[in-house]
């Protein structure tokens, strides 16, 4: 992490939704999902708002072998969005505490706020996380 990553850093990012983001989409294997209305997914919601403290941490951080992942989630999901609907998610990082980072984030659709709520992230080293990663894949193959 950059000297250049405070408190109160801040980002804006803005996604317009397709048909590929909506709820029939999200699990094509689902028949219950395939029956639900055309609108933003709840899950690819989430992904949206990680992206975007993706997004507000990239210039500080040495990527890509400095990377954050997603630890906890608390959003809200308050209104339907539409494909072809613009999302305009406003991040602010609250608080640094060690590896441990916490976000404040904000969504809207042009019409309503569709999110509000708060994100943290750890940051990890890339090199290490995926030596931890072929460990776990040794111990399910059986592997010494």
């Amino acid at each position: 992490m950059k000297d250049t990553l405070k408190i109160g850093v801040t980002y804006r990012h803005t996604f317009t939704v397709t048909k590929n983001q909506t709820v029939p989409r999200f699990y094509p294997e689902s028949d219950l999902f395939q029956a639900m209305p055309e609108v933003f997914a709840t899950g690819y919601m989430v992904g949206l708002l990680e992206w975007s403290c993706i997004e507000l941490l990239r210039p500080h951080m040495d990527w890509p072998e400095e990377q954050t992942l997603g630890t906890h989630v608390n959003f809200s999901h308050d209104a339907p969005t539409l494909p072809g609907m613009t999302v305009t998610v406003d991040v602010t990082l609250d608080n640094i505490e060690g590896r441990k980072l916490s976000f404040s984030v904000k969504a809207h659709d042009g019409i309503d706020v569709i999110s509000t709520g708060t994100h943290e992230r750890a940051i990890i080293q890339r090199r290490k996380f995926l030596e931890r990663l072929e460990q776990r894949r040794k111990i399910i193959n059986n592997e010494n």
